[in-house]
């Protein structure tokens, strides 16, 4: 029995969890419950366990992160000053993309009509609306006046500003300093990740107890919506795939069967874990294999998985939305585009980090007045959903390093099969 239930995969037992905490939630639910006696919301607080020890490994992964992002790839800013040009605006103009996808998908679907959110403390909701946001003090708040006071409060945009400030600060030092401090932040960055991996060990009872909450209070209808907003991610990742990767790839003049076969396996983990970081090691394998010359692979796919989240994006988008249409307010275009800048700055340096999205969702409601109640919310159905961007993660990152290659002219095309493929294949762009 114990050698059958190691080989479950954590995947397989939060799908378990998942349908487990429905039938606690319809089994055992809030409404016609006597006074003290169990519900599912009783099991609310394993949820929220299992959110907090999500955020208390965020900042010093980020600033781990990004620093050596920064920093460890070289001694000279200059040798890597061009691709690190194209890299940057090839990111933001992709990652807006994805953002305006995942807008138009849940503005035209509106999966959170309907949906209940009164499980929220209405305190605290009171609070939260009465927060008024404008572009200056989104602005103003980017730059922290503690580092130790940033980090205590979660201050996820203040984090990657220091950190990014930190990095170019470092880059420019010579000698012992800049080795033991790089050193330093790859090995921080490594335990972190670890570090994660005993987090999500927790992950399966958290999420269970999230659905179990949230069937309790609102019944097995909450279920329909929820899954509306699954079908509008997965959707609106589709129409990303092939309205823009795609079409990048033609442009770009990328061999599309040969890329598809390199990053199927990467693809496959990533899905799978949940996590572009277990795929990373592969995917860095096979994108030098494809025909990307090394010091591009070490570059933009770790850099990537700080700038270049498209799935977490587009899934930012549609996520927040959602809990607004879910809790009856109404956003115009210009706060809708105000929280799509901010969930752009706020997104960079979660580093495939599994369901880390929750705690920048959670940072972006709570700036802009939106109730937190529909993080629980989406926390039931978060595992789903996190598969499906984390997979579009890794898929955009390689498809960033195979096109940074093409255009800095070091895309190995000297095969006959591949050259063939190229030629094939420019034709349909």
């Amino acid at each position: 029995m114990w050698a059958f239930l190691k080989r479950i995969s954590l995947t397989q037992w939060i799908v378990i969890a998942m349908i487990t905490g429905t039938l606690l939630g319809w089994a055992f639910p809030d409404s016609g419950a006597a006074s003290g006696q169990f519900t599912a919301s009783s099991l609310r607080p394993l949820a929220t366990v299992f959110l907090r020890m999500i955020k208390l490994l965020i900042v010093p992964l980020i600033f781990s992160t990004l620093v050596v992002g920064i920093a460890g790839h070289g001694d000279d800013l200059k040798k890597i000053g061009r691709l690190a040009v194209r890299s940057i605006v090839y990111f933001e103009v992709v990652t807006t993309l994805a953002l305006a996808v995942g807008l138009l998908a849940v503005n035209i679907i509106k999966p959170g009509v309907g949906v209940d959110l009164t499980a929220a403390s209405e305190s605290t909701g009171k609070e939260l609306a009465g927060k008024a946001v404008t572009l200056s003090s989104v602005l103003e708040h980017i730059v922290p006046q503690s580092f130790a006071e940033a980090a205590a409060n979660n201050e996820v945009l203040q984090i990657v500003f220091f950190a990014v400030l930190f990095g170019v600060a470092l880059a420019k030092v010579r000698g012992e300093e800049k080795v033991t401090m790089v050193a330093f932040c790859r090995s921080l960055s490594e335990i972190m990740f670890r570090f994660t991996a005993i987090v999500m060990l927790f992950a399966p009872i958290g999420i269970g107890a999230a659905i179990a909450t949230t069937v309790g209070h609102s019944g097995l209808d909450v279920l329909k919506y929820l899954g509306l907003l699954v079908l509008t991610l997965y959707g609106a990742l589709v129409v990303f795939a092939l309205g823009v990767l795609l079409p990048v790839a033609l442009i770009a003049k990328i061999p599309i069967r040969r890329f598809i076969a390199y990053v199927k396996e990467p693809w496959l983990i990533a899905f799978s874990t949940a996590s572009s970081e277990a795929a990373l090691p592969l995917a860095m394998e096979n994108m030098e294999a494809f025909g990307a010359p090394q010091r591009i692979v070490a570059f933009v796919l770790p850099t990537g998985y700080s700038f270049n989240l498209d799935g977490s994006t587009l899934y930012l988008a549609v996520a927040s939305v959602f809990v607004a249409q879910a809790a009856g307010i109404h956003l115009a275009l210009s706060q809708q585009l105000l929280m799509m800048l901010t969930l752009m700055l706020t997104s960079k340096g979660v580093a495939a980090v599994p369901r880390a999205s929750l705690v920048i969702l959670s940072g972006a409601l709570a700036t802009f007045g939106l109730p937190l109640a529909g993080v629980a919310v989406i926390l039931g159905v978060d595992a789903v959903m996190d598969m499906a961007r984390t997979s579009i993660n890794l898929v955009g990152n390689c498809l960033a390093t195979a096109v940074m290659a093409q255009w800095e002219g070091e895309l190995n095309t000297t095969t006959p099969a591949l050259a063939a493929e190229l030629a094939s294949e420019s034709t349909l762009a």
